[in-house]
């Protein structure tokens, strides 16, 4: 009997090269659903996926209202955001990009260490993208998009990026009432690249609950 050919991967390894030590749990939603605050509250090792943006400058970004449109998966490096979450998950530890979002640029980098963790966050509104990616590649645990009533997100998204002296603030009105009106939209649109609805409470609980499971499982 011959043995089972090797899973793909994305890149030409020895056997065995690339089986995980952690796996992964993608979070996504709109931005200002609770992403963030989640993460804080698990106190476990995060990737925040926007330090994955392009450079203001980078040739062929796509506009919208005069300026470049950062909703648009077409200013996000998705390959450079895979390729460092394989690292964590086989190696423990990566080298991430720094990212400022009021210049819209990136600062530098920095080494992210998992230490013993069975799971690693990955937040960002394009988590998404990465579901069947990281699934092939055996990384995934689990794919959540948050959601709670569309009048809260819009207020929590203004007051945080006003604090944070994002965009000017008539950038971050018009943006913020067009992803109001999208944000049906934009979770239909999540939930079928394969993540599942949850609110912020039931996502901190099934991931506790997956820690745990992942815990007594090692």
């Amino acid at each position: 009997m011959t043995d089972p050919l090797p899973e793909p991967t994305l890149f030409d390894l020895p056997p065995g090269a690339r089986r995980p030590r952690a796996r992964v749990v993608l979070l996504t939603g709109p931005s200002g659903s609770g992403k963030t605050s989640l993460t804080q509250r698990l106190g476990l090792p995060v990737v925040q996926l926007d330090d994955f943006y392009l450079d203001i400058d980078h040739p062929g970004l796509p506009q919208r209202f005069g300026s470049v449109d950062w909703d648009s998966p077409e200013t996000w490096d998705d390959k450079g955001a895979l390729a460092a979450l394989e690292a964590l998950a086989t190696e423990g530890r990566a080298d991430v990009p720094v990212y400022d979002i009021p210049t819209s640029r990136r600062t530098g980098m920095r080494r992210l260490d998992i230490g013993d963790s069975p799971l690693i966050l990955a937040e960002g509104i394009f988590a998404a993208h990465l579901v069947d990616k990281c699934r092939a590649e055996g990384l995934l645990a689990d794919a959540i998009c948050l959601s709670r009533p569309r009048l809260v997100t819009f207020w929590f998204r203004f007051l945080r990026d006003v604090a944070e002296a994002r965009k000017p603030i008539v950038t971050l009105l018009r943006r913020g009432i067009s992803l109001l009106r999208a944000e049906p939209a934009m979770i239909a649109g999540w939930v079928a690249l394969g993540c599942r609805q949850a609110t912020p409470g039931q996502a901190e609980r099934d991931i506790r609950n997956l820690l745990v499971q992942k815990s007594l499982d090692t």
